[in-house]
This record gives structure tokens, C-alpha cells and sequence, in this order.
């Protein structure tokens, strides 16, 4: 957290990361690529992003 303080997480984007760790998805639908390639789910697992940029 410390290393991305200039990065804060909003609800939502927490609440997704909160989801596909629980749920074990990788896979999110979004436009907001550089959030979500910083963003990591437990065991620092990355999201696949789609659709692809």
C-alpha cells in the first residue's frame, strides 16, 4: 500500500479486487487499464484485463 500511496483505490475498484480474489477470477471487463495493471489479488496474482488495449 505503502508504495502506491499516489494511487488511491476507490470503493468500487477495491470492491472488484475484493471479489475476484475471493471468487478466484482473473478476468475483469473494464476501460480503466492503469488502475487495474497496478491492482493485484491475493498471492499478487495480475487481473486479465479485457478488452485488451
Amino acid at each position: 500500500m505503502e508504495r502506491y500511496r499516489d494511487r488511491p483505490m476507490d470503493f468500487a475498484d477495491a470492491t472488484l479486487v475484493h471479489a475476484g480474489s475471493k471468487l478466484r477470477l482473473a478476468d475483469i471487463l473494464t476501460i480503466d487499464h492503469n488502475d487495474f495493471e497496478t491492482d493485484r489479488m491475493t498471492g499478487r496474482r495480475r487481473f486479465r484485463i479485457l478488452p485488451r488495449r
